[in-house]
């Protein structure tokens, strides 16, 4: 049996009795045979005195031998051996109480219970900055959420006051008229349901102020309140908003009995908008245009015939009156561009397609080209017919539905004007043309063009060309510019 050369019978306490103890090597111990175990033991046995720890060595009391039971060796013999007791105890302070430095205490009495390592080693780092962090991100959270409050606020408030907030910062940045500038005459026409929108932008149109917004937000600026009755109304151009209001406010400058008949109007709206701002009733006007004959006109009614002008009535005229003066105009129109009687229905057809086809005066005589080509004999094979929607739509009473697209029942209609089943011009006009498009059925531009497309309606942007080809990929971008804009009047 191997010699035991431990005095502990346990293995754990054998290993523990081994560990070094860095307390004990710190002091002035010195090895069996004399030798200094520490450096400060060498100076003390030299006699070298200088400087000391900060701190006093700390030293285990001598432990005190007992004797302890001794587990039955091998073989099965008893007895006993020394063992070596663990230091008193070093008293513990009082809970509470205040101390600048850790407890003395050696690994004994960490391992056996009589110190904590709150009470021996250093002093653990305060818990109070992981509160203060927490803390700062929930202030900066915080800061976020009202900063982030604000900002939507502003957006909200920018949009739905815009117009009120500009007006009230910057009243001077509204474009206007420097009052002394007005010349000349102008009128416009209101109709029921005309607001300041509406109206600000016919005063615009017919060059009486500056912007089209110049009036409405003068009214706004201004908190003025007026309500616009239906009529004529007479201004100069190049007004003050200022001037434009006071314009409306006198009686004198309301003309009475006056209707102004825009371009592209078919007869039920001209009629309607005549019994709106006139005295005659609107059954007397329906009345007097039910027979074209009665003013020596050979058609199937007096759509082309009442030529868009502004017009005055004496009191008391009747619908039959009003309507020869419309029907009068339009012939001395026509006799003004040198048009025989014979070509008469002819010319005004074609500029009737016009006025409701070209979205630009400029386009006007562009598009008389191409229905001028589209009707030459040379292409009657390759096209057969003129193909155009605004006649397909005014066949089927959709002229006026809202949309540029005409419908497949319109296109299919076989009525007299509809230009996709019959080859040829319709059989009469299909809305009231003006001088300019007089003037561009008669003069079409030279050029080859055979198809055309508006691909922007907003802006009238309109592509001509010769081959069918490129007539697709204008059509292809006129689709891709719907659905990108589908409230646009696709």
């Amino acid at each position: 049996m191997p010699d035991n050369s431990s005095p502990f019978d346990d293995p754990l306490a054998d290993l523990y009795g081994k560990l070094p103890d860095p307390r004990r090597d710190r002091g002035d111990a010195s090895a069996p045979d004399g030798t200094p175990t520490s450096r400060r033991a060498a100076r003390a046995a030299r006699g070298d005195t200088g400087p000391t720890d900060a701190h006093p060595p700390i030293t285990r009391p001598p432990a005190q031998p007992v004797a302890a039971p001794r587990a039955a060796a091998q073989g099965g013999s008893t007895g006993t051996q020394t063992q070596t007791r663990p230091a008193p105890p070093i008293p513990r302070p009082e809970p509470g109480a205040a101390s600048s430095a850790p407890a003395a205490g050696t690994l004994d009495d960490l391992f056996t219970g009589r110190r904590s390592t709150d009470e021996l080693g250093s002093t653990p780092p305060p818990k109070e900055r992981r509160k203060r962090r927490v803390g700062g991100w929930i202030a900066l959270a915080i800061v976020v959420i009202i900063i982030g409050g604000i900002t939507l606020g502003g957006f909200w408030a920018v949009n739905t006051f815009g117009a009120q907030i500009q007006g009230m910062f910057a009243p001077d940045e509204r474009e206007d008229f420097e009052p002394g500038l007005a010349q000349g005459e102008a009128t416009i026409t209101i109709v029921s349901g005309d607001a300041g929108p509406q109206v600000s932008q016919k005063l615009y149109d017919a060059g009486v102020t500056k912007a089209p917004t110049s009036f409405y937000d003068y009214l706004i600026d201004t908190s003025t309140a007026f309500t616009f009755q239906p009529g004529v109304f007479r201004f100069q151009q190049q007004m003050s908003s200022d001037a434009v209001l006071a314009a409306f406010r006198n009686p004198e400058n309301h003309l009475t009995n006056t209707v102004t008949v825009p371009e592209g109007l078919t007869v039920q709206q001209t009629i309607a908008r005549t019994a709106d701002l006139t005295e005659i009733p609107l059954a007397d006007l329906e009345a007097a245009t039910a027979d074209p004959a009665v003013y020596g006109i050979s058609a199937t009614n007096l759509d082309g015939w009442l030529f868009p002008a502004t017009y005055t009535f004496d009191p008391g005229t009747t619908a039959s009156a009003a309507i020869t003066q419309m029907v009068d105009r339009a012939k001395q129109a026509l006799d003004d561009a040198g048009v025989a009687e014979a070509d008469r229905n002819r010319v005004l057809t074609i500029a009737s397609i016009i006025q409701r086809e070209a979205r630009f005066q400029a386009d006007f005589f562009k598009v008389s080209r191409v229905i001028e080509n589209r009707l030459d004999p040379a292409n009657q094979e390759t096209f057969g017919k003129l193909q155009m929607d605004s006649t397909a739509q005014y066949g089927y009473g959709e002229l006026h539905a809202g949309t540029a697209s005409s419908s497949e029942e319109a296109l299919n209609d076989p009525n007299p004007w509809n230009t996709y089943v019959n080859a040829g011009l319709p059989v009469g006009p299909i809305s009231n043309p003006g001088d300019l498009a007089i003037q561009a059925a008669l003069n079409p531009e030279p050029g080859p063009w055979l198809y055309f497309v508006t691909v922007n309606l907003d802006t009238g942007e309109t592509l001509f060309t010769t081959t069918y080809a490129e007539h697709q990929a204008g059509v292809n971008q006129w689709i891709q510019w719907c659905r990108d804009n589908p409230d646009s009047g696709c």
